[in-house]
């Protein structure tokens, strides 16, 4: 199977889940879209209205910003995978609980081992807390980190949640600035794959 594939297969396997703790009050599992392909994976909190409505992540204001910034690193949403840590809608829009991350984590932990990206994005304290815990977002937003997830090391970049921009125009600066990094982390982590790639062939050479 190619990954959308799995993907498919671990979407419906995830939608028949009965554990999980916000199914109820949900109208739709917003699992996640994009290009599983495109090397970057973008983490966000969790659905709000109409992402619920539509089972798609980022289609409100929110993303409409999230759109704009990938169209300044000339990207557009096909391009990249972006879902969220939680996948059904939080009451009213409420932060989602810490038990309620780790029963979504399951499934986030297997769209990251499918996709197995070049660049991790978290959008927000909530996915950054994944990777990073006990960081403050205002001290390491743009920066790129290597952390070993589940025994592989990843690229992650922490970074303001793209509502946290529309309510701030300081914030929407850090955000912009933050997302004009993103090309340069991507061909450093793809300059690296290929010398590593070189030094293992010469190894076998010897």
């Amino acid at each position: 199977m190619n990954k959308q594939e799995k993907l498919d297969e671990l979407k419906k396997k995830m939608s028949l889940d009965e554990s999980l703790p916000l199914r109820k009050g949900a109208t739709n599992l917003v699992f996640g879209v994009g290009n599983p392909d495109g090397g970057i994976l973008l983490i966000g909190e969790g659905p709000g209205y109409w992402e619920d409505q539509k089972g798609e992540p980022f289609i409100g204001n929110a993303g409409k910003f999230l759109d704009s910034l990938l169209l300044s690193i000339k990207l557009q949403r096909r391009d990249v995978y972006i879902t969220n840590v939680v996948h059904h809608r939080p009451p009213e829009n409420r932060d989602p609980l810490p038990s309620e991350i780790v029963s979504y984590g399951r499934y986030l932990d297997g769209i990251i081992d499918i996709i197995d990206p070049e660049i991790i994005v978290t959008l927000g304290r909530f996915s950054m807390g994944k990777f990073l815990p006990d960081t403050k977002i205002s001290s390491v937003h743009g920066k790129k980190f290597t952390v070993n997830w589940n025994d592989k090391d990843y690229i992650v970049v922490p970074m303001y949640h793209p509502a946290a921009g529309l309510r701030s125009i300081g914030v929407k600066r850090e955000t912009m600035s933050d997302f004009a990094k993103l090309p340069e982390y991507l061909a450093e982590v793809k300059n690296n794959k290929e010398i590593n790639k070189k030094e293992a062939e010469q190894m076998n050479l010897i």
